[in-house]
């Protein structure tokens, strides 16, 4: 897991999947990337047992990726996110799909945001110059491919080009014998260079609709011009190392990133808190109802059942308490129930705090309850 500035997410995140690591031997690796906030100090006093590797700058996702890849003791390594919220039987699941299948490079699930809606970007095709131009206008350009897979159904098992570095699995000898993340990546854009680079080696890559994980996208870095440069500027990267240059498109998509950039960072901004008729509580707690209602100042109703059917026409924010409801069932029913006028907030195992996020576009909110 590398980390950077979410420490909520991030115990968030490891609570889910030392849970979901119980019958197998595993061990957890965060690198942490400067944070300057309380993440470490978290880690510290809260999971000992952690492998923790605290930077003293910001070296980007790919080279700290590497620094934790290389004290794995694993046959297998799981590169994840601190914003991902996984199930109880998604390691098991996904390992065992890949050992099933010869000659299987990475794998990765099903992601959904923090609204439970599906993020395409969990399989994706080959961005040539081409597919990064379309995407980057919004243009068809004769037979080209999209830049995500879309032959693949979301909720299906089939091969893909390219898996999404917040949440892939592959064995670590792969990982080195291909020299690991291009730290020539600060971020965005690693990912789908290991994934071609392992293609290329004769892998298949495979993606695994039946299981899904919650991804809180974007939750690590603010959605503004530099993100949108550092992102379009990844595969200027990546087209110039794999493909053959071609200046006419080189020169048409850098004036693009400007533009994109422009319009991109208007559109994040106008992003609002949604009003809401009251709080559902998806718990048995009657004291962190009250904690709730005093820390929101808001209607809230306390919901035993983990059926939904009668609320399906509020526009509510359901409040899910991982002491009562398992992360498995958290994110069946953000999966299940994802609808316009639902939002979700999910109180981690022992913690006084929801987290979540509204939009897969923006930063996500932390509410810490206030003492009874």
């Amino acid at each position: 897991m590398l980390n950077y500035k979410v420490r909520y997410f991030l115990e968030l995140c490891i609570l889910s999947t030392i849970q979901a690591l119980q019958d197998i031997d595993a061990e957890i690796i965060v690198v942490d990337n400067f944070s300057e906030d309380e993440s470490c100090a978290m880690v510290k006093a809260h999971f000992p047992e952690v492998i923790l590797i605290e930077n003293i700058e910001n070296v980007g996702f790919a080279r700290a990726v590497n620094q934790g890849v290389a004290v794995a003791k694993g046959t297998y390594v799981c590169i994840l996110n601190p914003d991902i919220v996984v199930p109880k039987t998604i390691f098991n699941s996904l390992i065992s799909k890949l050992k099933e299948r010869t000659a299987s490079g990475i794998i990765g699930p099903r992601l959904i945001d923090g609204a439970g809606r599906f993020l395409p970007e969990s399989k994706r095709n080959v961005p040539s110059p081409y597919t990064s131009f379309k995407r980057l206008f919004g243009i068809k350009i004769g037979k080209t491919k999209n830049y995500y897979a879309t032959h693949v159904n979301p909720k299906e098992v089939g091969k893909v080009d390219v898996l999404v570095g917040a949440f892939m699995i592959l064995e670590r000898a792969l990982f080195m014998e291909v020299k690991g993340f291009d730290e020539a990546y600060f971020m965005y854009g690693e990912d789908i260079d290991l994934s071609f680079t392992i293609q290329k080696e004769g892998k298949e890559n495979w993606y695994s609709g039946e299981d899904v994980a919650i991804h809180f996208k974007g939750e690590s870095t603010v959605k503004n011009a530099v993100y949108i440069q550092r992102f379009y500027g990844a595969m200027r990267i990546f087209y110039r190392k794999h493909f053959k240059y071609n200046l006419l498109v080189d020169t048409i998509v850098s004036s693009g990133i400007r533009i994109v950039s422009l319009l991109k960072t208007a559109k994040i901004t106008k992003r609002t808190k949604r009003a809401i008729d009251f709080y559902l509580l998806i718990s048995d707690d009657l004291d962190l109802m009250q904690q709730v209602k005093k820390t929101r100042h808001k209607n809230v109703i306390l919901e035993r059942s983990k059926s939904l059917e009668k609320y399906l026409t509020k526009d509510i924010e359901i409040l899910l308490d991982a002491d009562y409801i398992s992360y498995s069932e958290i994110i069946y029913l953000m999966d299940m129930y994802q609808r316009n006028n639902f939002t979700f907030k999910i109180k981690p195992t022992g913690c006084n705090y929801f987290v979540g996020s509204d939009f897969s576009d923006g930063k996500g909110e932390v509410i810490v309850l206030n003492k009874l």
